[in-house]
């Protein structure tokens, strides 16, 4: 089959909706699933997701590297056999420690799968960048809550149809990737022009943003994180039962999937770094309200405020990465926007549990604002900076 020149969106955001689904299966059990099932400590369960986010970063790299360096087809189909021999093997050996294995070998594979998505996203050349991520992203949430779903409905039936559901999904992210995105888009030569284009101070200036942008994103996600671990210890610490804190994340799908079509009708109207800028500002704030909430319905608003402030930023980031980046950058900092949230994700846990047990979960807040704030702070003077030098020289 002859290669196309041209990526469609709708199989990109189709591949990233199929790849979300198959891992939603699996992320919210490991940690349950390994203690009451296979009776491990917590320790070790521990252990084994710091591992998988390891693998996910190395996963994200290499994802990147090949993408740019060797051939864009090539490294999709790595990356979706790996995770979809995993979770297939899974079925049959899901003991100890084939499980934890084989958890961080599918890491490793949605590593490279999750790059890969934003690499061609930033390829497709019929959008705009900031239309494409809107839509990508939409697709994530919506695999998300699938998944989420679907495993509270099949995991007290078996664990074993658990896995052979997710095998489903990835099996048909495969199919997607093998016949839909047979695609290689010709990347300009490096000559000794481009070269010097890439050594010029423009250049550099967007890449020490683009390394500010990068560095607020590890201070995003280790805020975000607090959310899965010691925020749940939180709600449920004040009797709020843990089904209630679990509908949390659903509300989260669900209001991105009505509101992100939403947000892309802001795009002829609001600059996309404005819009980004706006929206960790408000996420960042959801954070210091959690100071005052006490009761389920504080807990419900204050997440809707940070799911605003989730449609307005997440998704842009990815789209404002690829318009300061060039074509021949786009799978290794596509792939860094990755490791920094798979770094800020395997922190935060660790994060919030010694600042609670040195301090209070007040501080915690406080001090989690405070990260995001000052990191974006830096973005936005740098991006100010910018704007002077380029007013100063016309």
């Amino acid at each position: 089959m002859t290669k196309q020149r041209q990526v469609k969106l709708k199989w990109v955001a189709l591949a990233s909706l199929l790849n979300n689904t198959g891992a939603a299966f699996l992320w919210p059990l490991t940690t349950m699933y390994m203690h009451n099932y296979l009776h491990e400590s917590l320790t070790t369960a521990g252990v084994v997701m710091l591992l998988m986010s390891i693998c996910m970063m190395v996963g994200n790299y290499l994802g990147g590297w090949l993408f740019d360096h060797w051939d864009q087809y090539h490294t999709a189909v790595l990356g979706v056999t790996i995770s979809t021999v995993a979770i297939f093997t899974l079925i049959f050996a899901h003991g100890w420690p084939w499980f934890a294995v084989l958890m961080m070998l599918n890491s490793l594979g949605d590593g490279i799968n999750m790059t890969i998505v934003n690499s061609y996203g930033s390829l497709v050349s019929d959008h705009s960048s900031r239309y494409v991520f809107n839509y990508i992203y939409m697709a994530f949430n919506v695999g998300v809550v699938i998944g989420t779903l679907a495993v509270g409905v099949l995991l007290p039936i078996s664990v074993v149809l658990v896995f052979t559901v997710a095998t489903v999904f990835y099996f048909l992210l495969a199919l997607v990737v093998v016949f839909a995105l047979k695609v290689r888009v010709p990347l300009p030569p490096k000559t000794p022009r481009s070269r010097e284009k890439l050594a010029s101070r423009s250049h550099q200036q967007a890449l020490v943003l683009i390394w500010l942008i990068l560095l607020n994103f590890v201070t995003i996600h280790l805020s975000y994180s607090l959310w899965e671990s010691v925020i749940a210890v939180h709600m449920t610490n004040m009797g709020i039962p843990f089904y209630a804190y679990s509908l949390l994340w659903t509300l989260n799908g669900v209001l991105i999937i009505v509101g992100q079509p939403l947000v892309n009708k802001l795009s002829p109207y609001v600059r996309l770094s404005s819009q980004i800028m706006v929206g960790i500002l408000i996420f960042a704030s959801s954070f210091l309200l959690l100071i005052f909430a006490r009761n389920l319905w504080a807990f419900v608003l204050d997440f809707v405020l940070l799911t605003i402030g989730e449609m307005a930023s997440f998704a842009g980031l990815p789209a404002w990465i690829a318009q300061l980046t060039t074509v021949n950058e786009a799978g290794h900092y596509q792939g860094l926007l990755n490791i920094m949230m798979s770094i800020g994700r395997a922190i935060g846990p660790l994060y919030g549990g010694f600042v609670i047990d040195h301090g209070n979960y007040q501080e915690l807040f406080i001090s989690v604002f405070l990260l995001m704030t000052v990191t974006l702070g830096g973005v936005f003077a740098y991006l100010l900076r910018l704007r002077r030098l380029s007013d100063d020289s016309k």
